[in-house]
């Protein structure tokens, strides 16, 4: 399977499913983080997650380039994981830059992936409606989000408490 997305809860096992995928697939691994250090708990969850995937994955950071650092990432030799779009998106927003022009070109890089692309992204859209409009707006976009890539991809899972669900068979 060339593109697959993997969405689910926070904490659901999203991110350990994706190295799990990579690790059963051929060639080199990139790993494209797309968090920034914003304060000292994320700072550690940054660095908890490169001691899980450990020296066999090669890691990027793009928290706003992301198609930038797909189309140099990315090719028929390498496994690349894209984790997360939900703080891409976040990201995105928070610089406010053009959130649909972002989309639509990660949307037509995966259309044309030279390689195998795995996307991890939450699920947010089964909880409690924000009361503030912003988180609303941040809501909405990310199910907006999760539905166009979805749609290119070739496999979708769901992950629910560390076991992954077919949603879109590859």
């Amino acid at each position: 399977m060339q593109t697959i997305l993997i969405v689910g809860g926070a904490r659901s096992g999203k991110s350990r499913r994706a190295l799990e995928l990579a690790r059963q697939m051929p060639g080199e691994r990139v790993f494209i983080a797309t968090a920034e250090p914003s304060d000292t708990e994320l700072a550690a969850r940054i660095e908890r997650h490169r001691r899980d995937r450990g020296p066999e994955f090669t890691t990027v950071e793009a928290p706003i380039d992301l198609v930038d650092a797909l189309e140099a990432a990315a090719g028929a030799d390498r496994v690349v994981i894209v984790d997360c779009l939900t703080l891409w998106l976040g990201n995105l927003m928070h610089y406010e830059r053009d959130v649909d022009a972002h989309s639509a070109a990660l949307v037509a890089f995966l259309k044309t992936a030279p390689g195998p692309v795995m996307l991890v992204s939450n699920e947010v859209g089964t909880g409690l409606v924000p009361t503030a409009s912003l988180g609303r707006a941040f809501r909405d976009a990310q199910g907006e989000l999760n539905q166009a890539v979805a749609a290119v991809c070739e496999c979708v899972e769901l992950v629910v408490a560390g076991l992954p669900v077919v949603v879109k068979p590859g």
